[in-house]
């Protein structure tokens, strides 16, 4: 047996037209060289939706795909995929590596969709509806996103037309205009926000491994805490992977190759000791 190696990864959004994943064979070859894998969070979209026999095949096809592994495989929830698992985050490396999506991070969940307003209000009902001292808790604070989340219908995600569908995804998320402001404001807020979010909730903590804004890169943040977002298979955007052994924390970009995807070059590594 060799030594331990947790590869994860975010935002495959398995199914959705926007999503380079057509088949889960297509993931396979990350699983080489790891000892476990770690899914961070909207691996699958299952809020409600008008195909409900569609929302129940994904979740077959995942558990399917996670028997079949060799190897332990932990799969977070998202805002798409609150009730897939029990698991919100992950604490690894004797709680140095904080995992969680990254959807906490703000009190609209999305700030550039257009239901942000609404989704607002419902955070701030669910964390109000907590015992007293546990809104404030992470715990608490994952269980009322996870409960928000799980309240929201799927929109453009649930549309098999590809025309309806593109136009209900900018209509969702880049038009008009101010949303396209409200995602590049959400980006240069998220290294700060991650930062922030580990040292009041996981003092211990010297990375937080994030997705959510499908954004992927690294930041070495004032706090010390480095941030890092795994990015999405979704186009138009790009996917990383994090890779934490015994002594590191390293980030490789994911390529494809004949539609299979693989650890490209590494962009970064930090010494985890």
């Amino acid at each position: 047996m060799g030594a331990e190696l947790i590869r994860i990864v975010s935002d495959v959004h398995y199914a959705d037209r926007s999503s380079r994943v057509r088949s889960l064979e297509q993931l396979r070859p990350l699983f080489d060289g790891a000892t476990s894998m770690v899914f961070n969070g909207d691996t699958i979209d299952t809020r409600p939706s008008r195909n409900e026999a569609r929302t129940a095949r994904l979740r077959a096809e995942i558990k399917d795909f996670i028997a079949s592994a060799g190897m332990p495989v932990s799969l977070l929830t998202g805002n798409h995929d609150p009730d897939l698992s029990p698991l919100h985050s992950l604490e690894l490396a004797k709680g140095r590596v904080l995992v969680v999506h990254g959807d906490v991070l703000f009190d609209n969940i999305v700030p550039w969709s257009s239901q942000a307003p609404m989704i607002r209000a419902k955070v701030i009902a669910a964390l109000s509806a907590l015992p007293e001292g546990e809104s404030s808790s992470f715990e608490g604070r994952t269980s009322a996103f996870r409960s928000v989340s799980a309240s929201l219908p799927q929109t453009h995600q649930a549309e098999r037309n590809p025309i309806k569908y593109a136009l209900g995804l900018a209509g969702d998320t880049v038009w008009p205009p101010h949303r396209a402001f409200a995602m590049l404001q959400a980006w240069n807020q998220t290294p700060a926000r991650a930062a922030a979010f580990a040292k009041r909730h996981r003092p211990k903590a010297r990375f937080i491994v994030i997705g959510h804004t499908h954004r992927p890169g690294t930041w070495k943040t004032p706090s010390g805490v480095v941030v890092i977002n795994t990015g999405t298979f979704c186009k138009p955007f790009g996917a990383m992977s994090a890779d934490i052994t015994a002594d590191c924390v390293r980030v490789h970009r994911l390529i494809s190759r004949k539609g299979r995807f693989h650890l490209g070059a590494p962009v970064a590594e930090f010494p985890l000791l």
